[in-house]
């Protein structure tokens, strides 16, 4: 009988020992206090006999798995996923977690629970999450919880939505689970591909690219999810915006306390986890730099932090859509001090469709998250909300975006236009 083990790409026993503080639900960890990794296992430090060898098994009668990497053959001995369908080579996935079974190890909250805007009183004024609105229905995820679960399956405004985070690409992403007619259910793969979460979903157990959406490996290989806008905000704008809105608790029923940062200091690394080479990185900005990401049918832009907090708004077309990207906010960042209420401020980008009633607008910021447009004089918040003049209670659309580390950006959209001022 053969045996298959699993061999650790460097800097993933860094990242199994956030994952093995997540899966607890223990005190925070730091991952980054070396760059040295370790041997330890999660499963070992759980007290468990070591998993890392399997018998793997052949769930795609004809496919040869030989073909695929020891470690990925080991950890997918039981996948029914359809390995013989690919857009991109096997080596490109790499493991994140060294204890099997390595799909869920990460638990994905496929029953959240919420609670109103004024009984969240596990939310700081601070606080960064991901907040979405469909039709009417607005909802709050805050980092701190998305951290621990990667995934939320949820419905909103009766569409039923995954809402994502990959801390490791700091990319906040929400997606239509309704793909051919079928309700997917997704979870967290435990595989990364250029340090970003990988996917699967519970009909074909096809993976799928977190940060961009697309199909990579199984029957759904080459298709594309469709993206659906929401923001990084913090919770005091968001319930400004949305008073009577929803936010994710803090009992998700996984015996949890939420609040801490697994990833002390990552966000001021001058390099991401072991996943990728120096030479492999875009240095035209800093690898941990934030961007937000624009994206309009199939095109994508990136506007670093660095050169729209200066400007404050930046007014400007994308594929043939007249945007503008509006900064400010006093957001903590979620991957700097273990307590994410007391990290560093670092603002937040949104992107609107400036096209209200025809009239396209320029935006210009005047200070403290306001700003005005020059076609009408009115002003406007920081959630894309008119609240004096001749446009006041008009409410900007949200465009596809997001606000991912530069290195992330780039290696997923090489050659894709930068805003450079």
């Amino acid at each position: 009988m053969s045996r298959s083990t699993i061999a650790i790409a460097s800097g993933t026993a860094i990242i199994a020992a956030v994952i093995l503080a997540l899966t607890l639900g223990g005190g925070s960890s730091d991952p980054t206090a070396s760059d040295q990794t370790t041997t330890t296992s999660a499963s070992e430090d759980a007290g468990e006999t070591d998993p890392l060898e399997t018998d793997p098994v052949d769930p795609i009668p004809g496919f040869d798995r030989s073909l695929l990497p020891g470690d990925l053959d080991a950890v997918s001995a039981d996948w029914a996923t359809d390995f013989s369908r690919t857009t991109i080579d096997y080596g490109e996935l790499l493991i994140g977690i060294r204890a099997l079974p390595i799909r869920d190890r990460i638990p994905p909250i496929d029953n959240p629970s919420f609670v109103t805007v004024s009984e969240a009183d596990h939310a700081d004024e601070r606080e960064p999450g991901l907040a979405l609105e469909i039709d009417g229905d607005a909802r709050f995820y805050p980092l701190s919880i998305l951290t621990a679960h990667e995934i939320v399956n949820d419905v909103v405004g009766e569409q039923p939505v995954a809402v994502t985070f990959c801390p490791l690409c700091n990319s906040a992403i929400v997606f239509d689970r309704v793909f051919e007619d079928a309700e997917l259910r997704f979870g967290v793969s435990g595989l990364l591909r250029n340090s970003d979460l990988v996917m699967w979903d519970n009909r074909t157990e096809s993976l799928w690219q977190q940060l961009t959406g697309e199909g990579l490996v199984g029957e759904y290989a080459g298709e594309q999810l469709t993206f659906v806008p929401s923001s990084i905000s913090n919770f005091g704008d968001y319930a400004r915006r949305y008073p009577d809105g929803l936010v994710l608790g803090p009992d998700q029923g996984f015996g949890r306390q939420y609040g801490y940062n697994p990833y002390i200091g990552y966000s001021s690394r001058s390099t991401p986890y072991g996943f990728f080479n120096a030479a492999d990185l875009d240095t035209r900005y800093a690898a941990l730099e934030r961007v937000v990401n624009v994206t309009v049918d199939g095109t994508t832009r990136a506007y670093p932090f660095s050169v729209i907090e200066p400007l404050g708004a930046v007014n400007d077309t994308v594929d043939g859509a007249d945007i503008v990207v509006l900064w400010g906010g006093d957001t903590a960042d979620a991957l700097d001090n273990d307590q994410i209420a007391r990290s560093r401020d670092i603002g937040t980008g949104i992107a609107f469709h400036r096209t209200v009633d025809g009239q396209v607008l320029t935006f210009a910021s005047v200070g403290d998250g306001m700003f005005t447009d020059a076609e009408t004089g009115s002003e406007w918040d920081l959630n894309g909300t008119a609240l004096t003049g001749p446009l006041a209670g008009a409410q900007l659309e949200p465009v596809v975006h997001g606000n991912e580390f530069w290195f992330a950006w780039a290696a997923f959209n090489p050659g894709a236009g930068v805003f450079e001022g």
